[in-house]
């Protein structure tokens, strides 16, 4: 016996780490056992309960005298109430049910024991209690794996048949003192009842432990749907709260690259009416009527922006007419001499999406020139091929190192545009670019053009 268990021990460790009532959330590591509160299957207790009644009360049932023996009735230390005391002892360790590798080992043994007690306490009585070696198993199924629960299967069956062994074999000593033909009659009984009660008790075993895997692979399978249930609940709200942020980006570049445009011209023209004001009153009063102009668009933006309603700042115009109204806005509203060339190139439509991607990173890079460049000169390139278009805006302000300026909302802003469509956003400043610029800054922006666009 004490080999069966150190197989148990040996043999289930792999399938225990496996087994769904160790991951129950009630079961601590510092309290990993089953017990009344935190039983998973009550009605599986229910019946250990039923099966140890029928045992018990089997043991109250005082037996008539052994065959063949005469003289006083056996004293007290013969009588089956001495095998209660084990039984009950064997029902409460039922309350308590270890999941530990050692603690489970050391309660299967004591299991084992308490049983071997009392059936060897009813010994001479010729009684059998196969409902303790029941309850044995189903115990051991709650506790092992499937490696374990077989053994333990095993083990119980083995115990069984050899104590309804020796207590067949007192019953042939009887029977030999019968007349030959009673004595095989009575052997033909022994052997068919040995057969059969070895048969119907091992289909018990056998019963009892596929329906308890059954219970715990079902148990098993609704815990891992309620975590698969629980992971996409949280994957749900991860995703709504992405979409979220995306959203409010998305409204934040909008009033960024929308109204940050729109004061920037209302600026320019602001310090163009003050410069001129002494000078030339009369061109200073169209200077302040363009500023009131953009003043009322660029609340008109706000609102359109956080209502979250202008989706189409194109307004259906293409996107070669929208730069180049912009670019002549530009140019129109500086007070300073500025100089804009363009070269657009598109060999057919882009996608909306890409006409807006491309329109606000024009919008932005613009402002961002006339905000901080103090450039004379600009110059925007915009050429689409089958698979790419490209954005190139260059100008020869002063410039700017953009390794120290990562924090700004405005390179971000178009660093997202161009990256959400799986573009390219790449800057670069000072250094001697195109159109004969010795200084500046080069901003370029490559879209890659979906294969509908290809087509």
């Amino acid at each position: 016996m004490t080999f069966v268990m150190i197989c148990l021990g040996n043999w289930t460790a792999p399938f225990h780490s496996g087994d769904s009532l160790v991951k129950r959330p009630s079961l601590t590591p510092m309290s990993r056992a089953l017990q009344l509160s935190n039983h998973p299957f009550r009605f599986l207790l229910y019946l250990e309960w039923g099966l140890l009644a029928v045992a018990l009360m089997s043991l109250l049932d005082v037996p008539p005298p052994p065959v063949g023996r005469h003289g006083p009735p056996p004293g007290w230390e013969h009588s089956p109430l001495i095998a209660v005391v084990p039984l009950i002892l064997f029902g409460l360790m039922g309350l308590y049910l270890p999941l530990g590798k050692l603690p489970r080992l050391g309660h299967t043994l004591g299991q084992i024991l308490l049983t071997l007690i009392t059936s060897a306490t009813v010994f001479n009585d010729g009684r059998i209690i196969p409902a303790v070696y029941l309850v044995l198993v189903i115990r051991g199924c709650l506790m092992y794996g499937l490696a374990g629960r077989v053994m333990l299967a095993g083990a119980a069956f083995v115990l069984f048949v050899a104590g309804l062994q020796v207590r067949l074999r007192s019953l042939s000593a009887i029977s030999r003192r019968l007349p030959p033909g009673a004595q095989n009659r009575l052997q033909g009984l022994i052997m068919g009842f040995q057969l059969n009660f070895i048969v119907l008790f091992g289909l018990s075993l056998l019963l009892v432990v596929l329906l308890i895997n059954a219970l715990l692979t079902e148990r098993q399978s609704q815990q891992q749907l309620q975590q698969v249930n629980q992971e996409l609940r949280r994957s749900a709200q991860e995703i709504e709260k992405l979409a979220m942020d995306q959203e409010r980006s998305r409204i934040a570049r909008e009033i960024h690259d929308a109204l940050g445009h729109s004061l920037t011209a209302l600026n320019i023209q602001l310090e163009s009416a003050l410069k001129l004001w002494d000078k030339d009153p009369s061109r200073a009063q169209q200077f302040l009527s363009e500023a009131k102009r953009l003043g009322s668009q660029s609340l008109q933006d706000v609102r359109q922006s956080v209502a979250a309603l202008r989706q189409d700042p194109l307004a259906g115009r293409t996107l070669e007419n929208a730069i180049a109204q912009l670019l002549k806005s530009l140019q129109t509203d500086s007070a300073n001499s500025l100089t804009v060339t363009q070269d657009i190139q598109l060999s057919r439509p882009l996608p909306a999406n890409f006409n807006l991607v491309l329109y606000r990173i024009v919008q932005e890079g613009l402002t961002n020139i006339i905000k901080h460049a103090n450039a004379r000169h600009i110059h925007l390139q915009l050429v689409s091929s089958a698979a790419v278009a490209t954005l190139t805006l260059e100008d020869d302000g002063k410039g700017f190192n953009p390794d120290q300026a990562r924090t700004g909302f405005g390179l971000q802003s178009m660093r997202d545009r161009a990256e959400a469509t799986g573009g390219t956003f790449t800057i670069s400043s000072p250094t001697a670019i195109g159109k004969g610029f010795q200084r500046g800054t080069r901003l370029q922006v490559s879209l890659p053009l979906p294969r509908a666009a290809q087509d």
